[in-house]
């Protein structure tokens, strides 16, 4: 089975992360979302994907090239204007005549690749879509199902009243390569509030597959550290690391003080150096061939590679991206570090 993964997103609401590389390619403990993600595919035997493209797409292709590295066939579309989610389906329309797979390109979830395509051909429905529930469904879109796991309706932002459902579109899809003909080329379509609804009016059967324990999109900055504060508290495995298991992980080639202090959940990684008397976590990453110096303070954060942070500097709740350097003695709670200005967030 082949998968393709929507991978044209700008990225907006993750600015500044976002300025300067595309959604897909932020990392999650110091690979790219995608990445992980396609690392997740092999282990279901699926190791040829197509990446839709569209922001900054040179960069995505620099990285995968073919795949070859990662043991899998990769192929690229690049969208010239944004199609929105069923055009950029439809533009890929000649690499796919058999069932395939779909994938939002900016989530993280735990849904078992496998068992949700035995789930779709038992179902014969023409697409499944994975679900995921929430406490509020008034800012998504609800998805409605009878006793039989059959969608019965789409409710784009209800009020409490309007729906009972708390299932969301979990952003993985199943598809029969038939549903194709069904959505309209060479202009934008949204599968959601467009393709999904024709196909329900025409008839067609839907399948919703309700396994998803746990699902988070790469939106915020604040959802950014979210999902390394899950992935460090064991809540969500991903690669090769369970935090279930070990409440560190720290690489044997980081060099650290004897005098200095880590706490809790930490992942340090491979060349990091963190001098006398600093203080790391917890719920802190500090990826490869960063920086820590003297007395310095790094907690709840995301420390990108090639990162310094000063002597006494501390860093709370914050993402500090790649080539920073932050100044001795500065502070920086709840922010965004480039390389050259702090940028606050909302978390």
């Amino acid at each position: 089975m082949k998968a393709l993964f929507l991978a044209g997103g700008f990225g907006t609401r993750l600015k500044p992360i976002t300025d300067d590389l595309p959604k897909p390619m932020v990392p999650i403990m110091g690979k790219p979302l995608l990445e992980r993600n396609i690392e997740s595919l092999k282990k279901h035997d699926i190791d040829e994907i197509v990446l839709s493209t569209c922001y900054k797409p040179h960069k995505i292709k620099k990285y995968f090239e073919d795949g070859r590295k990662l043991g899998v066939k990769i192929s690229y579309i690049t969208e010239d204007i944004p199609l929105g989610t069923a055009g950029a389906i439809k533009n890929a329309q000649n690499f796919f005549d058999d069932t395939f797979m779909v994938f939002n390109g900016d989530i993280l979830s735990d849904i078992n690749i496998t068992d949700m395509i035995n789930f779709h051909k038992e179902k014969g429905a023409l697409a499944t879509i994975a679900v995921t529930q929430v406490d509020n469904p008034s800012a998504y879109g609800v998805i409605e199902k009878d006793e039989n796991g059959f969608i019965t309706a789409f409710k784009e932002k209800p009020k409490p009243h309007e729906s009972s459902s708390n299932l969301i579109n979990a952003g993985v899809y199943i598809f029969e390569p038939q549903l194709l003909n069904e959505i309209p080329s060479g202009r934008e379509v949204s599968i959601e509030r467009e393709t999904y609804p024709l196909l329900l009016q025409k008839g067609y059967k839907i399948a919703v597959y309700n396994k998803c324990s746990y699902w988070l999109d790469l939106g915020t900055p604040g959802k950014y550290l979210k999902i390394h504060k899950d992935i460090l508290e064991g809540i969500v495995q991903i690669g090769e690391y369970n935090f279930n298991k070990n409440y560190q992980h720290i690489s044997k080639t980081a060099k650290i003080s004897s005098s200095v202090k880590v706490v809790g959940h930490v992942y340090i990684g491979e060349n990091v150096e963190i001098g006398s008397n600093a203080v790391i976590g917890p719920n802190t990453v500090l990826c490869d061939n960063s920086s820590v110096g003297m007395g310095a303070k790094v907690i709840g954060s995301v420390v990108w590679d090639n990162v310094h942070v000063g002597a006494g500097a501390t860093i709370v709740n914050s993402v500090v991206m790649s080539n920073c350097k932050v100044d001795r003695n500065s502070e920086e709670y709840n922010s965004v570090l480039t390389q050259n200005y702090s940028h606050p967030i909302a978390v």
